[in-house]
């Protein structure tokens, strides 16, 4: 995550703006629904992507909340049926999205569930803390 942007992002999770614009709009608000945050403290999910590039058209709705370390192809794209022309749309349920979306809900935690936990307990640390004394007028 970028520093900072943890309440945007949320934000965005909740009111079902995220990736407002995109073709591929829905996607983004599955991907952080399903997304784990791992023992190193990275966010990995598994986006299924139709774009020659990985991310050629998702990645600046991304970078507005992350720093993206590593996107990287689930298999060879010689392999993937919607790549090599055979089966047209294939991705979306491929049994290699699943296997690797399978696995990669057994690491971590949620990070959705911790965002969310995160936010909260910042919201319940600012109503804690200390307040400015209220200063009456003096009278003269």
């Amino acid at each position: 995550m970028k520093p900072g942007r943890e309440q945007a992002l949320l934000q965005a999770i909740e009111e079902s703006r995220l990736g407002e614009g995109s073709v591929a709009e829905g996607e983004y608000l599955r991907n952080m629904k399903e997304a784990r945050l791992c023992e190193d403290e990275t966010a990995r999910w598994v986006e299924i992507c139709y774009c020659p590039t990985p991310l050629l058209e998702e990645r600046p709705y991304w970078e507005e909340y992350f720093e993206l370390t590593k996107v990287q192809d689930a298999h060879d794209r010689r392999r993937c049926r919607d790549q090599n022309g055979t089966e047209p749309w294939a991705c979306g349920n491929c049994d290699c999205t699943e296997r690797l979306e399978k696995r990669l809900g057994q690491t971590g935690c949620s990070f959705f569930e911790r965002l969310r936990a995160e936010s909260s307990a910042d919201r319940c640390r600012s109503l804690d803390s200390p307040r400015p004394a209220s200063r009456k007028p003096r009278s003269g």
